[in-house]
């Protein structure tokens, strides 16, 4: 019992984050709830299209809760109840409040893409970097979220090769990249979110009638990895999503510009960031509850999560809710991925619009991006999956530094409270630049101390370049 009380406090945990921590985020940003939104002021039938506040919840949801927190989370098991702590933590402090504040403003600034926001608040070359570093990674994204739904498919339906189903998966982004959001994104979302409530609730109701005690281990404070692997930072990178994600900046805008009542963006940003949080915590009390029972082919579950810890998330499903249930819970995670990888391309295809000033009201004008978008996919989707994911993780966590820096510095302009963003931008900056450096797949592999003081440097580096940076645009502004 002891277990599942430690689960609905952390859930409490997270709702009483939204409540009261959220109500503090809008109010240092001072949102003007009475704005006008970019939906209803510039509205242009194809991603300028108000939508009900319910929608675009779902939406977004769908858009920012990828894989990560379910196979990250299951994999972030590993580290022992720690992962908890981050994932609560994490999601109230950094990434429920990373996702809100760059959707507010982006609202402030008529539906603006994350690069132009980093440049307005970071300088010209931020913009001109993030442009690139953004429209790469949600290509990557598109990647990842092809190939990996494709294996799991393949799984429930030998009929079609991967390959096949990659060509079905791609085939349906393409057609939600071009067409108008509420053609396709705006009328099938339902149908996944309810597939997406089944697997989530399914877990709960079944996790405490499984048999095995739940949470049968509260050791938070230390390191149960079976291959010794350091929490710091590869924790922070393992379990990214229902956390903190980059990749969730990059979707903000889209829903802004279709969302008519600025005094929702709270209720749908932080929401919807809390509410993944709730997810990555359900899969990792599933991880952490079977982590030590047998799940498939005489394996447990962290030596299944160990070698593929997709299988382990399909091996946890049918432990617990059968063989029907189970592929009904892995289609859940499947939704999860092909929600994501669509409107991670119609973001890139916006995104380069915005660097060529192309309008995309007319259909030309959106093939004309979207076509070279998606070769480019197909081109990527070539490469080794091993090195795709690596800079996939690492770029993703890179991102939401970089997007809390240019919080930051929004909020120091403003003359408003900063470090509530600066504070959890320094510790990613710190994270990322030690993941670099010591990570063996980054291929420095640095000894942790060394990695590690190599990243506060840095960090306190940026925090030099940052205090000045925003001192001189503050006497320019003067």
């Amino acid at each position: 019992m002891l277990g599942l009380s430690v689960f609905v406090l952390c859930v409490a945990l997270l709702a009483l984050g939204y409540v009261f921590y959220g109500r503090f985020a809008q109010q240092i940003y001072g949102l003007d709830e009475k704005m006008e939104m970019p939906c209803v002021k510039t509205p242009d039938g194809i991603d300028f299209v108000a939508l009900p506040t319910w929608k675009i919840f779902l939406i977004q949801l769908l858009n920012i809760a990828g894989l990560g927190p379910v196979v990250g989370a299951v994999s972030g098991c590993l580290f022992g109840p720690v992962a908890l702590l981050w994932i609560v933590l994490g999601c109230v402090l950094a990434g429920a409040l990373h996702d809100f504040l760059a959707a507010v403003m982006s609202a402030d600034r008529g539906g603006a893409n994350l690069p132009e926001l980093v440049g307005e608040n970071l300088g010209e070359v931020a913009r001109h970097s993030m442009r690139f570093v953004c429209i790469f990674l949600l290509l990557m994204v598109g990647v990842v979220f092809t190939l990996l739904p494709a294996g799991m498919l393949h799984g429930i339906w030998p009929g079609l090769t991967s390959m096949q189903w990659s060509i079905v998966i791609l085939s349906y982004y393409f057609l939600a990249t071009i067409l108008p959001i509420g053609a396709i994104i705006g009328r099938i979302y339902p149908i996944f979110g309810a597939v997406f409530l089944f697997m989530a609730l399914g877990l709960v109701v079944m996790l405490p009638l499984c048999g095995h005690p739940v949470l049968p281990n509260l050791d938070f404070f230390s390191n149960l990895h079976p291959a010794g692997t350091s929490i710091w930072p590869m924790l922070f990178v393992t379990i990214a999503c229902g956390a903190i994600s980059g990749f969730h900046a990059t979707q903000s805008p889209m829903m802004v510009r279709c969302l008519p009542d600025a005094g929702k963006l709270r209720r749908v940003f932080y929401g919807a960031m809390v509410v993944e949080g709730m997810v990555a915590l359900i899969w990792a009390t599933v991880g952490l509850t079977l982590r030590e029972v047998i799940v498939a082919d005489s394996q447990t579950l962290s030596q299944l999560t160990l070698s593929n810890p997709s299988a382990a998330v399909r091996a946890a499903s049918d432990f617990l809710l059968g063989n029907i249930g189970g592929c009904v819970a892995v289609l859940g995670v499947v939704v999860l991925a092909i929600t994501s990888g669509d409107t991670a391309l119609r973001s890139c295809r916006l995104m380069l619009a915005d660097v060529i000033r192309v309008k995309q009201v007319r259909i030309v004008s959106r093939l004309a991006l979207a076509v070279p978008l998606f070769i480019a996919v197909i081109i990527i989707s070539q490469l080794d999956f091993s090195v795709i994911w690596r800079y996939f993780g690492w770029g993703n966590q890179m991102l939401a530094s970089i997007t809390l820096w240019a919080i930051a510095s929004c909020l120091r302009r403003r003359s408003r409270l900063y470090l509530p963003a600066l504070l959890p931008a320094a510790f990613m900056t710190c994270m990322c630049v030690t993941f670099l450096f010591y990570a063996p797949e980054c291929g420095i592999g640095l000894a942790l101390p060394y990695s590690s003081a190599l990243g506060l440097f840095v960090t306190l580096v940026c925090l030099v370049v940052f205090w000045r940076m925003v001192r001189a645009k503050s006497e320019k502004a003067a």
